[in-house]
């Protein structure tokens, strides 16, 4: 292809080194131009990715360096406006990590920027793209649990010592807290598997560890239109996770244990996008009616088909992957549950 787009990431942390960078660096539709750090082992790091990455100190340097067809804001929360903003401006489209900002009135701002400046703009949902989810949201369309009721969504893990990273001193205010950082994930997938949320019904935040800027544990109950109930469960003091999902129906309840494998390819095994198998997984999920049992393979389901919709997006070819606009309801959900609690 020699109409690549040229690309740049804000910000070389978990997010933009392994959900994003890795993604652009393997995608033929982008060539990965500019990546924004001043931790010298993660610019070696971005370098090494291909051969066409330079390393600058600010997303102004980078900004001012050339046109970039996609700007990517992996920055902590607290700086995805001016980010987003500033590239916008350069005529940039724009995918923004989550969460979307630290608040409501922030959010609204990117998406009046974008409105203005005429630009596609895509909050990053990655894990619309996770194969538990893409096999549960078949099965929903299926009609293969009959008509549901009761949703539930964990996001949990072992983190025991705060660390040294920004997610550890980041206050509320900032964007920090876990219901800011997975909460986004689990409001985002119940409302796109079981639609619009008529009210939060129950919120609990906690900070269980010593020291912690912002909570760590957080439970919510939302009541859906559709007169489905969702509880989500995130935390980050959690031994051994429940059930990744489990939904019920009038017809059986489907569970599916442990996480999507993309992130583990990346960050434990080292993995690539472009490696052959890098999206394999091997769970299945698990179908229960009484006595009645039997297990369902998982759907394909790959991060890189969003930056390839994201691709297509900016030449004109189709929608953005995900609408900025349902990232504003999710963060309206989260504010409301923030204020409950």
């Amino acid at each position: 292809m020699t109409d690549r787009l040229i690309a740049g990431v804000i910000g070389f942390g978990v997010a933009g080194e392994f959900f994003h960078s890795r993604f652009l660096a393997t995608n033929p539709n982008y060539e990965l131009r500019g990546v924004v750090t001043t931790d010298a082992a993660r610019a070696e790091r971005a370098r090494a990715l291909a051969p066409t990455v330079e390393v600058f100190a600010s997303a102004a340097e980078m900004l001012q360096s050339g046109q970039f067809d996609l700007v990517v804001v992996a920055s902590p929360p607290a700086l995805h406006v001016e980010h987003a903003t500033a590239a916008l401006e350069r005529g940039a489209a724009v995918v923004v990590d989550k969460p979307f900002a630290p608040t409501v009135a922030d959010a609204n701002r990117i998406v009046e920027a974008a409105v203005a400046h005429d630009r596609p703009l895509v909050v990053y949902q990655n894990r619309r793209w996770d194969r538990d989810f893409r096999t549960i949201q078949r099965m929903l369309a299926d009609g293969a649990l009959g008509t549901p009721h009761t949703f539930e969504s964990r996001f949990e893990w072992w983190k025991p010592e705060l660390g040294q990273t920004w997610k550890s001193t980041t206050t509320v205010d900032a964007g920090g807290g876990v219901l800011l950082d997975l909460g986004p994930h689990l409001v985002d997938q119940a409302v796109q598997l079981l639609g619009p949320v008529r009210t939060v019904a129950h919120a609990r935040l906690r900070i269980l560890r010593d020291g912690a800027a912002a909570d760590d544990d957080a439970f919510l109950e939302l009541e859906h239109e559709s007169a489905v109930v969702s509880r989500l469960s995130m935390g980050s003091l959690v031994g051994a996770m429940g059930p990744r999902f489990r939904l019920s129906g009038t017809k059986g309840t489907v569970v599916v244990e442990g996480l999507d494998q993309q992130e583990r390819a990346l960050r434990v095994d080292g993995a690539m996008p472009s490696d052959p198998g890098f999206d394999r997984d091997t769970r299945v999920a698990h179908v229960g009616a009484g006595d009645e049992r039997s297990t369902v393979a998982l759907d394909p389901g790959s991060y890189q088909d969003f930056y390839d919709a994201v691709a297509a997006a900016i030449r004109g070819e189709g929608p953005v992957p995900v609408d900025p606009r349902d990232a504003v309801r999710t963060m309206e959900i989260l504010e409301e549950a923030r204020r409950l609690a």
